[in-house]
């Protein structure tokens, strides 16, 4: 290592981007190429940084595998930086084996971080819980032990188990004290914030209230059967129903949940389902058909009778039935939720996270758009979209996917 690099690598690590600038600036070496891009990179320009990463992983030799490698993962974690999720993983867990049969146990503990973080973003929890799970027991540095329980605390909150994470969220704060970053601590506390903020509605018999997250798992262990309005599905307990791709199901489902224990009105019912105002027999003959498919799917837990104005949903060991309803109404709150993060978004990532088609999510992002809850920022292919702070717990409203092959 030359008395240049040396020197920029020490400016780096002082957080001094400008001073190791002005020593690796003007050179196109690989090493002098990638402290360039972690130089930009802590300056903000993500994009100039990715292109300075590419051109360094390009420039290493085959002899110079770890120094590639560690491009690869610093590549990998300024796209997570700019929402850029659509390709392939396949690079970074490349890296990730070459960096470990190095025996280079903190690149391998950084990259599997930046791994975990992406299958978070994306939803695939089963993939993040199964990255995070390989770090165990392993001594890490307080910086990269934050992320750790940071990431642990998001998974924690996923599943609803709140005790877990707040104590993943106390080993994060501490760790993130001890490594000095005040950015990282800022990050535990916006996670710790969610804790106390709004994170859905119950509607039941008894009327409606606003629940927090540790409300909402109290809810969920007390036995009542759930129609889920911010999963989209019915859940009992540790079951689960998922009814996403089935919305005219859903729909039925919600309505006849929200007028339990009373019946819901046959054309109220086509109304939800259908969005039809005028209803005709045809319109009748179609409800039955959904309701003779969604009362096959809730058979292990309820019946649905029909009544002389309508349906009405009979869970069975007299269970109560309650709405699990989102803190915003409209059908964009997932797309809403992603976007609260602070970052700026494609709609590639927005589609590959929320698994539907880009097509999809451009209507709705021109639609929230129009009514002033998202911005754009750049043009055709560099736009990104934002929105302001959620205000509540976005956590019910994140999308989580099927684990990937």
């Amino acid at each position: 290592m030359d008395s240049l690099i040396a020197a920029a690598a020490r400016a780096l690590a002082a957080g001094d981007a400008l001073g190791a600038l002005k020593r690796v600036a003007l050179r196109d070496d690989p090493p002098a190429l990638a402290l360039h891009g972690i130089a930009m990179a802590q300056l903000g320009d993500l994009p100039r940084a990715r292109d300075l990463f590419k051109r360094a992983a390009r420039g290493f030799g085959t002899h110079e595998a770890r120094a590639r490698a560690r491009c690869v993962v610093a590549d990998a974690e300024v796209a997570l930086a700019l929402r850029e999720l659509d390709a392939s993983p396949r690079a970074l867990m490349q890296a990730i084996a070459t960096l470990e049969a190095l025996g280079d146990a903190r690149n391998v503990a950084h990259a599997r971080l930046v791994a975990v973080r992406r299958w978070l973003l994306l939803g695939q929890l089963a993939d993040a819980r199964a990255e995070l799970a390989r770090l165990d027991g392993q001594p890490l540095p307080p910086a990269l032990l934050a992320v750790a329980q940071l990431a642990a605390a998001g998974l924690a909150l996923r599943a609803l188990r709140t005790a877990p994470a707040r104590e993943a969220l106390d080993h994060a704060r501490r760790a993130a004290t001890q490594a000095g970053i005040a950015a990282l601590a800022a990050e535990v506390e916006a996670v710790s914030a969610t804790l106390h903020q709004p994170a859905a509605r119950l509607v039941s018999a008894r009327g409606e209230r606003v629940l927090r997250l540790d409300e909402v798992e109290a809810v969920l262990a007390r036995g009542a059967l759930v129609a889920d309005a911010c999963r989209l599905g019915l859940r009992l307990g540790d079951a689960w129903l998922p009814l996403a791709r089935r919305p005219v199901l859903f729909a039925l489902l919600e309505s006849l949940a929200r007028a339990w224990p009373g019946e819901a009105d046959r054309d109220a019912l086509i109304a939800a389902a259908f969005r039809l105002r005028d209803v005709d027999d045809t319109h009748r003959a179609r409800l039955r058909v959904e309701l003779g498919r969604l009362r096959a799917l809730v058979k292990p837990w309820a019946r649905i009778d029909a009544t002389a104005r309508g349906f009405r949903l009979v869970p069975h060991d007299a269970r109560e039935v309650i709405v699990l309803a989102p803190p915003i109404a409209g059908e964009q709150a997932a797309l809403l939720a992603l976007l609260s993060d602070g970052e700026a978004w494609s709609t590639a990532a927005l589609a590959l996270a929320l698994g539907t088609s880009q097509r999809t999510v451009q209507r709705a992002l021109v639609e929230l758009e129009a009514a002033g809850r998202v911005r754009a920022t750049g043009r055709t292919r560099t736009r990104r979209w934002l929105a302001p702070p959620a205000g509540f717990a976005t956590t019910l409203l994140l999308p989580a996917l099927p684990a990937q092959g």
